[in-house]
């Protein structure tokens, strides 16, 4: 926080808006994150205070409600107790989260939109921001591909839990026989970098496609080849963006984008630890799921790393998502 008060400090700061709002966003966010840690401290010095009169004074009334108090102070610390398991060096970062529907035909499209509106809402939930970059749509329902961008604190820090295969059990809503089936959805997470020097590109290696945007955007959006495609020959990695008006604007973010997966992959194969950033990847289909949402003939849903398990399975879709990241984070901290 002093670094940020001394870099608030310079002349010019504000120069670049982006790089100052990003800043100013941190230096609150840890603000109220000392404030909770010095009002919990407080809080329960003065109950342990309490607790001792009353003990002293064999004050049972008032002992019982301090120890529902305590149950208070107790979940209050749980929250922020996860702050401490953010030690990535990219976890505090923006993050990049692709959905991806798997076998199913429509009924993994339709599985992939239910999966971006939970997220949608979980990111809400978190007062986060998210943009659309690219989307598309399932000829039937749903959408086949999307790739959200989420701005907040931490926000690759808790998504990198969701890195994986989703899958879905349920009567098919496509189906008129009213058959139960099985879908998949890969979920991909990649942190944000602002700048990734250490990342050489050559223009050899690329092959760039335009063609006029289909998804979110403003006037003309549909009648302008503003939309970009890159594809990285050498690793076939591929990335498209269509949300801003202009090809150029739309390039320079694929680019972004191009260069955070690269520099993910250069740290992969250089520590040998692919599941701490992106997640190994696995194709999304039977076998390689990290969590199962069942909804008939049951409800539950469970994470099949940790074992955590829930029979609330709208909470969850509603992007109810914290029990599931916090039992990720301490199953692989206590690794």
């Amino acid at each position: 926080m002093i670094e940020i008060d001394s870099l608030a400090a310079e002349i010019g700061f504000w120069n670049d808006q982006n790089r100052a709002k990003t800043l100013s966003q941190e230096r609150e966010e840890l603000d109220r994150e000392i404030h909770e840690w010095e009002t919990l401290t407080k809080d329960t010095r003065e109950l342990l205070d309490l607790q001792n009169i009353a003990s002293t004074e064999n004050d049972t009334a008032t002992l019982h409600d301090i120890e529902k108090q305590f149950a208070g102070i107790k979940k209050r610390y749980e929250k922020v107790e996860l702050l401490l398991f953010f030690r990535g060096d990219y976890d505090h970062r923006n993050a990049y989260l692709t959905i991806h529907a798997g076998s199913g035909g429509t009924d993994a499209q339709d599985w992939a939109e239910i999966l971006e509106r939970m997220f949608m809402r979980f990111a809400e939930k978190m007062k986060w921001q998210t943009e659309v970059l690219e989307e598309q749509r399932g000829k039937e329902a749903g959408i086949k591909r999307v790739m959200v961008h989420v701005s907040g604190r931490y926000a690759y820090g808790m998504l990198k839990a969701e890195a994986g295969v989703h899958r879905l059990v349920r009567i098919s809503p496509f189906d008129a026989e009213k058959m139960r089936h099985t879908s998949f959805a890969l979920v991909e997470v990649v942190p944000e970098f602002e700048e990734v020097d250490d990342v050489v590109i050559d223009e050899k290696d690329l092959r760039i496609d335009t063609f006029m945007s289909s998804g979110h955007g403003g006037q003309s959006v549909n009648t302008t080849y503003s939309a970009v495609r890159i594809v990285h020959i050498p690793t076939n990695i591929t990335v498209t963006c269509q949300n801003e008006r202009s090809q150029q604007q739309n390039k320079e973010t694929a680019m972004k984008i191009l260069k955070s997966k690269l520099h993910v992959i250069a740290v992969q194969t250089q520590q040998k630890e692919k599941q701490d950033l992106r997640g190994e990847f696995k194709s999304a289909e039977w076998g390689n799921q990290i969590r199962s949402y069942v909804l008939h003939p049951y409800t539950m849903v469970k994470d099949h790393r940790t074992k955590f398990e829930t029979q609330d399975t709208q909470s969850v879709l509603d992007g109810d998502l914290l029990p599931f990241i916090e039992h990720y984070l301490r199953t692989s901290a206590a690794s």
